[in-house]
């Protein structure tokens, strides 16, 4: 079977052609009849850009909703966090309204740009950095000072006395919080706030908050207060709510919209560390030896965190002060498989967690333009009594997951037997694998955007085997 399988080329002859380009599941259009039905990549980039956690914070006029928005981003500090103001959308007065300033209302919905401040939230929601002015509250014009560059995050937080009255800015908002602060008190912070950072007059600053401020709370702003998820009495000054509210986002951070499809998908948990060794080992202009370091690093993050998934037995054991420890027993039966070459990369790492581990090759190469597919394999006799992790860095397409996954199948490794580890994964290949083999475990590192249409990953990190074992052209 294995030499009708081969042909009549030598197993080092494959070998060898796999040291060319490759990359997780290229562009099949012959496979084995056991996977000839799986879909080609039609993701787009656009499609499945991760989409921001927006906070909405309202509530009156010095309720305290700066303060709320500070403690949340210096809580969330291992978070691309951004804060946008609703302030920052008001209006520039006419030359006429400038000759009775003190007649305008700053607290009625029509004194602020909302179709403005609806354009940047859109671009920022999308992945696209917008700049948002400045407003002065001296001149009363927003094009006094240099318009402020913002990013896209993982966590937008906006804020303002009125954000939640227009329901096209509701709807925008993943997370609704309404700051509920006692009047006197919010009286008291407008005199110290107009008078000192705006420059007000008090007698100002009483004759605007009876004629404008407290009327305007009361009709546009209170009423708003019904749409709020969570309400915070006191706002800063209840630290209980706020780590409460840091709590649930991390728990909504922490979820790819993927893993809420397939439960079988595992996303390690994302720090600046790991974004900070992915910003290297993505970028082209990274050294192989920088490449290969920092790629290892995240290998066997991968690779601990795939370990904790398999089963385990409960153990007793005697420590050296005679205290008893109740701890777990590592799972014995146990091998690794990796998909040649590019999961040649992740054996070290394997060897380093699970000391004198068997672990087996893989070969999937395709063969002129037909798409035929020969397949070399080595893998231990007894694979079918054991938990196989199966090691490629980079989920494409997922067909030559598939492949690989379909001949552990048939040498009758039962499928919840299965974790498969890589570095990064295109969506196209979570749904292929996790919609065809619903049993097996996938851990990656970070999900990608997208597949181009030359089904390569992107933003990917170029031909891994290549960068990794320093045989790319350059």
């Amino acid at each position: 079977m294995f030499d009708q399988l081969m042909g009549s080329k030598p197993v080092e002859d494959l070998i060898e052609a796999s040291s060319g380009v490759h990359f997780s599941g290229f562009h099949l259009d012959g496979l084995i009849s056991s996977t000839s039905e799986v879909e080609q990549p039609t993701t787009s980039a656009e499609d499945v850009h991760k989409q921001p956690f927006v906070i909405g914070v309202a509530g009156g006029a010095a309720s305290g909703k700066t303060t709320v928005c500070d403690m949340i981003i210096e809580q969330l500090h291992d978070q691309r966090v951004v804060l946008v103001n609703q302030d920052s959308f008001y209006y520039n007065l006419t030359p006429e309204e400038l000759t009775r300033v003190q007649e305008y209302n700053f607290d009625h919905p029509d004194a602020f740009d909302t179709e403005q401040l609806l354009c940047a939230m859109e671009k920022l929601k999308h992945g696209q950095a917008v700049d948002i002015p400045k407003y002065d509250f001296k001149s009363y014009k927003n094009d006094i000072f240099p318009r402020r560059r913002v990013n896209p995050s993982d966590v937008i937080i906006l804020e303002g006395i009125l954000i939640f009255h227009d329901p096209r800015v509701r709807d925008l908002m993943s997370m609704k919080i309404f700051v509920d602060t006692d009047a006197d008190v919010r009286l008291a912070r407008r005199i110290r706030r107009d008078t000192v950072e705006k420059g007000r007059d008090i007698g100002m600053v009483l004759d605007q908050y009876s004629k404008f401020v407290k009327p305007a709370f009361d009709d546009f702003i209170l009423p708003t207060k019904k749409y709020a998820d969570i309400i915070i009495p006191r706002g800063g000054d209840n630290p209980v709510a706020i780590d409460l509210i840091v709590q649930h986002i991390r728990t909504k951070l922490g979820q790819h919209d993927l893993c809420k499809i397939y439960p079988n998908l595992y996303v390690i948990h994302s720090t600046f560390q790991i974004r900070g060794m992915h910003t290297l080992i993505r970028d082209s202009q990274t050294t192989k030896h920088d490449f290969v370091f920092y790629a290892d690093r995240l290998i066997r993050l991968v690779v601990e965190h795939g370990l904790g998934h398999l089963p385990f037995t409960e153990k007793q054991v005697i420590t050296p002060t005679g205290s008893v420890y109740t701890g777990v027993d590592f799972c014995k039966r146990l091998c690794g498989a990796s998909v040649i070459r590019s999961g040649e990369s992740m054996e070290n790492a394997l060897r380093a967690c699970c000391k004198g581990i068997k672990i087996g090759k893989i070969l999937i190469h395709r063969e002129g333009d037909n798409g035929q597919q020969l397949i070399y394999e080595k893998l231990p006799q007894d694979i079918s009594n054991r938990h196989v992790l199966l090691l490629d860095p980079i989920l494409g397409t997922g067909n030559s997951a598939v492949q690989a996954i379909s001949l552990l199948l048939r040498k009758g490794v039962p499928e919840s037997n299965i974790i498969f580890l890589n570095l990064i994964s295109a969506p196209k290949g979570v749904h292929v694998v996790c919609k065809r083999f619903p049993k097996i475990k996938i851990v990656t590192s970070e999900i990608e955007v997208g597949l181009n249409e030359d089904f390569r990953v992107i933003p990917g990190m170029g031909e891994f085997g290549d960068r990794y074992f320093g045989t790319d052209d350059d």
